[in-house]
This record gives C-alpha cells, sequence and structure tokens, in this order.
C-alpha cells in the first residue's frame, strides 16, 4: 500500500527528480570553479617561491 502511495506522489511531481540533477550540476560547477582557483593559488605561489634569490651557502656548499 505504502509502496502505490509513492509510486503516485512521484508520478504527480515530476520536478522532484529535477531538483536532485540541479543540485548536481552546481555542485560540479562549484568543484570545478574551486579547483581552477586552486591551480591559479598554485602556479602564483610557485612563480613567486621561484624568483626567490637564495644566496650559496658559506663553504662552497661540498
Amino acid at each position: 500500500m505504502s509502496l502505490q502511495v509513492h509510486t503516485e506522489r512521484a508520478r504527480r511531481a515530476p520536478e522532484r527528480g529535477a531538483s536532485a540533477i540541479e543540485f548536481v550540476i552546481i555542485t560540479a560547477i562549484l568543484v570545478a570553479l574551486a579547483a581552477a582557483v586552486g591551480v591559479v593559488i598554485y602556479r602564483l605561489v610557485t612563480d613567486e617561491a621561484e624568483s626567490i634569490d637564495i644566496p650559496d651557502a658559506p663553504g662552497g656548499g661540498l
């Protein structure tokens, strides 16, 4: 009986499935945006770190 009620309720409300898909799409976009920001920050930090001039150690670095 409860399965019939659940099935009928699902048939009457087709937008319920769409909302889950929308959440997945929004989440995927946010993950991609976060990854892009992470890559940009990583490149900026790496470039800045490589530009730091470190003098040779005393003693010739044997």
